[in-house]
């Protein structure tokens, strides 16, 4: 009879299990909704498209020499990781309720198109494919991610006494000068696409007439009292310069010398606080004479070796803390790079089937 018991029980326990389990069970996800072959990425959901990309991609290029179907590809993979960063950057604007008035697009735009015929300028347009709105949208763009790293890094930097001491004890002879110098700035443009563009704009010029065009108007604005140092750390295409604002420090007058023609002439014949643009095989330089510098030794109390210091920790730290920030706010944000999942998986490589459809995580279930 306790058998009999026992044996019933279980049989109820088991039966009581089922139901349970039966109740509690959840209704097989519905499968992914496709992501469309227009969208190229998406960051916290907001997508990044094909035209997106082709519109970036115009902007850019020079259209002198078509690339080839693989070149082409892997310079829209390289804009669209660009457009990337520029959106978690842009995210971060909205978060901080950053924005730019039309004035300050307007003043941009007529920056970018100054000194340049206006038939000439739409042509360059047309050429690319572009409108006025789309060359006004990126530079509303360009704008705020700008104004998202002078808040969030370029104004957290800060260089204290003790820091300028500690540099100057560490690298004391780089100030005692055995024979004349010059302090010497610069900005360079190249007329082709660089692979790195370090400036805080991202603007590079990709052809031998945008070049032109560029250095024209760094030229003007420099006339019409933009400071040296700020342009260089906007538009230099030199990626170690650029970050220390085009700074290049001391240069002895025998290193001078021995620079070729155009570059020696342009420091030995410009007036200090003057610049003039070298033109060497294509690539365009402004040298900016930032001042002359006897020989001797240089100390702590002379304010142009405080501020020589200063500027170059400054430099420093703004790139470093430039990187780190744009870095953790890609690691913050939910960034999926479906064109690059496409373009491995139809090659059958590593990263998915090639048969496999990429498509949105599931909604969750309730």
């Amino acid at each position: 009879m306790a058998l009999f018991t026992t044996d019933r029980v279980l049989r109820a326990a088991l039966v009581a299990a089922v139901c349970v389990i039966a109740s509690c069970r959840q209704p097989a996800p519905l499968p992914p909704a496709p992501v469309s072959p227009d969208t190229w990425a998406a960051v916290d959901g907001k997508a990044i498209t094909k035209d997106d990309v082709e519109k970036a991609f115009r902007r850019a290029s020079n259209g002198t020499q078509p690339p080839s179907e693989e070149e082409a590809l892997t310079a829209k993979l390289s804009v669209l990781e660009e457009l990337i960063a520029e959106e978690v950057l842009l995210s971060k604007a909205r978060t901080l309720k950053i924005e730019v008035p039309d004035s300050e697009v307007e003043t941009a735009y007529g920056n970018a198109k100054k000194n340049i015929p206006d038939d000439q300028f739409q042509q360059e347009l047309s050429k690319r494919n572009l409108t006025v709105a789309d060359m006004r949208d990126g530079l509303r763009r360009q704008l705020l991610t700008q104004k998202v790293i002078e808040r969030e890094v370029t104004s957290k930097v800060a260089v204290s006494d003790q820091q300028i001491t500690d540099f100057f004890n560490a690298n004391r002879a780089q100030f005692n000068l055995p024979e004349d110098a010059f302090h010497l700035a610069q900005i360079v443009v190249t007329p082709v696409r660089d692979q790195q563009i370090t400036n805080r704009t991202g603007d590079d010029a990709t052809s031998p007439q945008a070049a032109a065009q560029k250095v024209g108007m760094l030229m003007e604005r420099l006339k019409s009292g933009a400071t040296f140092s700020s342009l260089a750390a906007d538009y230099s295409e030199d990626p170690d310069s650029a970050a220390r604002s085009g700074d290049l420090g001391l240069v002895p007058m025998s290193a001078v010398k021995q620079a070729p023609a155009p570059l020696r002439d342009a420091v030995l014949q410009v007036p200090v606080g003057s610049a003039r643009v070298v033109n060497q095989n294509g690539i365009l330089t402004i040298v900016y004479v930032v001042g002359k510098e006897p020989a001797g030794q240089r100390d702590l109390s002379m304010p142009e070796v405080r501020q020589r210091i200063t500027d170059t920790l400054r430099g420093r730290r703004e790139q470093l803390l430039r990187t780190a920030y744009v870095d953790a706010a890609r690691s913050d944000a939910a960034i999926v790079n479906y064109q690059a999942k496409r373009i491995v998986e139809s090659q059958g490589l590593p990263g998915g089937p090639p048969s496999a459809p990429l498509s949105k995580p599931a909604a969750p279930t309730k």
